[in-house]
């Protein structure tokens, strides 16, 4: 059975840090693409970074130079360390294995992160 599990969220005020954790189980990690994604309310599921099996990171405009994104495949995580975190960061953060090879798909259940004062 397949688990993505999300943990590190929380309240922070503005210009605060948290670090977010993946970790996987049930997959050949090292296999996977795995990314970020965030859900506001009332708003869409939107892509914040992804990390590839290479360890190459892309990042979402609005987080560029704020959050970094890195994996273990030795222990089966992925971390998340956000920076200088703005309100608008506010939002439900998930957690996504992806493998283009089999179009397998897995996602995590989520962690909220509040910025506000």
């Amino acid at each position: 059975q397949v688990q993505l599990v999300e943990s590190g969220g929380g309240l922070v005020q503005p210009g605060g840090s948290l670090r977010l954790s993946c970790e996987a189980s049930g997959i050949i990690f090292s296999f996977y693409t795995i990314a970020w994604y965030r859900q506001a309310p009332g708003k869409q599921r939107e892509l914040v970074t992804t990390v590839t099996v290479t360890g190459i990171a892309n990042y979402a405009h609005s987080v560029k130079g704020r959050f970094t994104i890195s994996r273990d495949n030795v222990k089966n995580m992925v971390y998340l360390q956000m920076n200088s975190l703005k309100p608008e960061d506010t939002a439900v953060y998930y957690c996504n294995a992806n493998r283009d090879l089999d179009y397998s798909n897995y996602w995590g259940q989520g962690t909220q992160v509040t910025v506000s004062s």
